[in-house]
């Protein structure tokens, strides 16, 4: 059975094309110690590719009292102001190896490429690497309602390309956009720590691992 052509991929921001990891554990590790949660690298793995809100349901999972909706809403903005204080040092020089030799190439082969991004922040960050302008098509937090792995911000990346689902690839290093890949019926490459994913079309450690040629090229059978 013939596979459908890839026209299109789909890259996650944060991991894929540029590393926020940091910042979004100093941010959560800053918050949680206000509250007094504990909060360790180990938890901030969990917050892989999950949206703001979701991501403060787990911190708080260590609380010793339980949060009013207020509470949470107000935490969840102070999580953010520190995140974007630390975002707004980023700049292009911050952006992971093989990422714009990636978007350069898959140029020069006539794919389409956009952003898929649960991250509301996801604006700022481009604007701060320099890509603003760069992708054919951003899907991101402030454009869905359900966060991966619901399929929703891939979807719209995709419809934002006028391609159908099953002729993306999506590339992702969180295992809640591997599973949103195949919710969506698209494929997927697993890179960093998704690569291990078993749901995984194809793997690659970075970008700069990925090999999109014999990806895009590869045998129809």
């Amino acid at each position: 059975m013939n596979k459908p052509p890839i026209l299109g991929v789909i890259f996650d921001l944060d991991g894929v094309i540029i590393s926020t990891d940091e910042c979004h554990y100093l941010a959560w590790n800053r918050m949680a110690g206000e509250e007094g949660i504990p909060f360790t690298r180990a938890d901030n793995e969990r917050l892989r590719g999950v949206s703001r809100m979701d991501s403060l349901a787990i911190v708080l999972e260590r609380a010793s009292r339980a949060y009013t909706t207020a509470e949470k809403d107000a935490m969840a903005s102070r999580k953010n102001a520190y995140y974007v204080e630390l975002i707004n040092r980023l700049t292009k020089e911050d952006l992971l190896p093989g990422a714009l030799q990636a978007l350069h190439l898959l140029k020069e082969m006539g794919i389409k490429f956009a952003i898929g991004s649960s991250s509301k922040n996801t604006p700022l960050l481009l604007k701060r690497i320099e890509l603003s302008h760069a992708f054919d098509a951003v899907a991101d937090g402030n454009h869905i309602t359900h966060s991966k792995p619901n399929p929703e911000v891939f979807l719209l990346a995709a419809k934002k390309m006028g391609l159908s689902p099953e002729n993306c690839l999506v590339v992702e290093d969180a295992d809640a956009g591997i599973e949103a890949a195949a919710a969506g019926g698209m494929m997927s490459m697993g890179v960093g720590y998704a690569s291990a994913h078993p749901s995984a079309d194809f793997r690659a450690k970075s970008l700069a691992d990925a090999n999109f040629k014999a990806i895009l090229w590869r045998d129809a059978s």
